[in-house]
């Protein structure tokens, strides 16, 4: 099994789906906890869904369960926390949720987990993917 993860700030919509293009993913699984935003650009829920599918012949979906709650991301980026609290909170969320179990291993095979960091280091986007690793077993990660 294979998971991709993608961010969409500090590039071009032409950047981007170019990446999706020669990921050959099927689909992309929006992580976002709040994928409407205006700073979102070409990656609003819509815009998102229509260039995907017309540019990339790639599906859509969205996935709350597998975003932070509002105020995880509150306290981590408007209030200056650090990654490491971020990071156990959000691990404790993930298993609390119990995302290994109420995600289907088809739907992550073979898709791209979108977040808007330009990074997979410090989102967590990266958080998903080696949880669902962790819990699954064998799945290939990469980072577009």
């Amino acid at each position: 099994m294979k998971v991709c993860t993608i961010g969409f700030t500090k590039t071009s919509a032409e950047k981007f789906f170019e990446r999706i293009q020669k990921s050959a993913v099927k689909r992309v699984l929006d992580v976002r906890l709040n994928n409407v935003s205006q700073l979102a650009g070409f990656a609003k829920k819509e815009d998102l869904r229509y260039f995907l599918n017309v540019i990339c012949s790639v599906d859509y979906a969205h996935r709350p369960e597998l975003a932070p709650t509002q105020q995880m991301l509150d306290d981590y980026k408007k209030d200056g926390g650090d990654w490491d609290t971020y990071e156990k909170r959000f691990l404790e969320l993930m298993s609390k949720r119990r995302i290994a179990d109420i995600v289907p291993l088809e739907v992550v095979d073979g898709s791209c987990l979108l977040c808007s960091e330009d990074k997979a280091h410090r989102c967590h986007r990266r958080l998903v993917a080696e949880y669902l690793r962790s819990r699954w077993g064998s799945l290939d990660i990469e980072h577009l």
